[in-house]
């Protein structure tokens, strides 16, 4: 049993081909998903997702790749955490690569995820993209330790992610780790200790080897977990049931639904 510990169903690409992507997971044993949120105007669908199967579950949250959108106070966002099929509150974090100029109110957007996310008890969902350094930083600054949570497609050094650990988080690694190229991503993922590595499609996006380049989907998670037992020296249904453990462990309350 397989868990995608970070998609996006609700985007356009995907949710019109729902029923689909729903049979692909279970032929390929993906017990569940998590569908990440973006933006506030998007939420609605996000959580509608979650409402409609029980399989799937929602977070909240406001990439920082947005600008000049609905921006959430802490107290809006801790009352859609409150909701329960919703477990983590993200995508959040830095990202210096879209918005080169290291914007004050990226920072700031963040920090007030990392304070909703304590004052309500629910992980975290990190994006970072040529910031680790600051986004270890208000990680640490904020006290993120205090509730955790996911460094979402993992691919900085194994320096950064051992700081990640240190505070607590897990590192989930996405298609990107079955790239040739990927040399770094490949090192840390088999390095991290087992009990902290989350498995992830974030489809649409980065669809792994052989669909590099295509369209991906949650049922796709399988060729992600595979390579990383492939790079342990593992058997693929011991990581397989490594990562799923793992995710239960971060969010206790999808256990009772994916693996009764």
């Amino acid at each position: 049993m397989l868990v995608d510990s970070h998609c996006h169903l609700d985007f356009p690409d995907l949710v019109g081909q729902l029923p689909q992507l729903l049979e692909t997971m279970q032929q390929n044993g993906v017990a569940g998903a998590l569908c990440i949120g973006v933006n506030m105007e998007d939420f609605p669908g996000v959580l509608a997702l979650a409402e409609q199967h029980p399989h799937l579950f929602a977070s909240v949250g406001l990439h920082p790749e947005y600008a000049d959108v609905d921006e959430p106070d802490q107290a809006r966002l801790e009352a859609l955490a409150a909701h329960p099929k919703v477990i983590a509150i993200g995508e959040t974090g830095l990202d210096y690569y879209w918005h080169k100029d290291k914007p004050e109110w990226q920072r700031q957007r963040f920090r007030t995820h990392i304070r909703a996310a304590r004052a309500a008890g629910k992980p975290l969902v990190i994006h970072t993209r040529d910031s680790a350094e600051d986004t270890l930083r208000l990680l640490e600054e904020e006290g993120a330790a205090a509730v955790g949570g996911i460094m979402h497609c993992f691919t900085e050094s194994w320096e950064i992610a051992r700081r990640a650990l240190d505070l607590g988080f897990y590192l989930s690694f996405s298609g990107i780790v079955t790239f040739k190229n990927a040399t770094q991503v490949k090192e840390v993922a088999s390095k991290a200790p087992l009990d902290r590595i989350l498995v992830e499609t974030d489809a649409p996006y980065l669809a792994p080897a052989p669909y590099r380049g295509k369209l991906n989907q949650p049922g796709y998670v399988r060729f992600v977990a595979e390579e990383i037992a492939r790079l342990r020296g593992m058997e693929f249904p011991d990581l397989a049931v490594a990562t799923s453990n793992n995710f239960f462990t971060l969010f206790p309350q999808t256990r009772e639904v994916l693996a009764p």
